[in-house]
């Protein structure tokens, strides 16, 4: 008799462990996938009204542009400077990693660790390189950007 009741209770016992160990493994995923989801998000960037392709480069302060862009569009206001680049304020600091830079035009780098710039021209200075507008040539990026101050929007597509 206690060899049936043992036989009965341990089916019984392995569906109850196995239910409450799944609702763990479920919100162990639904974690790991938002994750996922910040660093597999492709982050767009608007000029003005135009959409405009960005090779993003893969480093800190990019993720952490991502990350930012998890709370909503960042919205920047640019002011033109020095004839060659706009420069705007970002909400937050990002994490910067300086080096020596040459630019060009459709280049997007970190200044100061709170500031982006987008460049229509050429420069010389210790940025953190974020990006690249691949999409539009020296002369549509600088139509973009030569004709006063602008405002950009960045937001993360899923």
């Amino acid at each position: 008799m206690e060899k049936l009741t043992l036989l009965l209770l341990f089916p019984a016992l392995l569906l109850a462990l196995a239910a409450c160990s799944g609702g763990e493994t479920q919100k162990e995923t639904s974690v790991n996938d938002k994750e996922e989801n910040v660093m597999d998000g492709t982050l767009k960037m608007t000029i003005a009204d135009t959409d405009v392709s960005v090779e993003w480069e893969d480093n800190e302060s990019v993720q952490a542009l991502r990350e930012l862009a998890q709370d909503g569009p960042i919205t920047v206001q640019m002011s033109m400077y020095g004839g060659f680049e706009q420069v705007g304020k970002l909400r937050a600091a990002l994490p910067r990693n300086d080096t020596q830079t040459v630019t060009k035009s459709g280049d997007i780098v970190l200044y100061s660790g709170d500031q982006i710039v987008v460049f229509y021209g050429s420069n010389s200075w210790a940025y953190t390189r974020l990006g690249h507008i691949i999409d539009k040539k020296d002369e549509e990026v600088a139509k973009l950007l030569s004709n006063g101050d602008v405002v950009i929007t960045l937001s993360l597509e899923k």
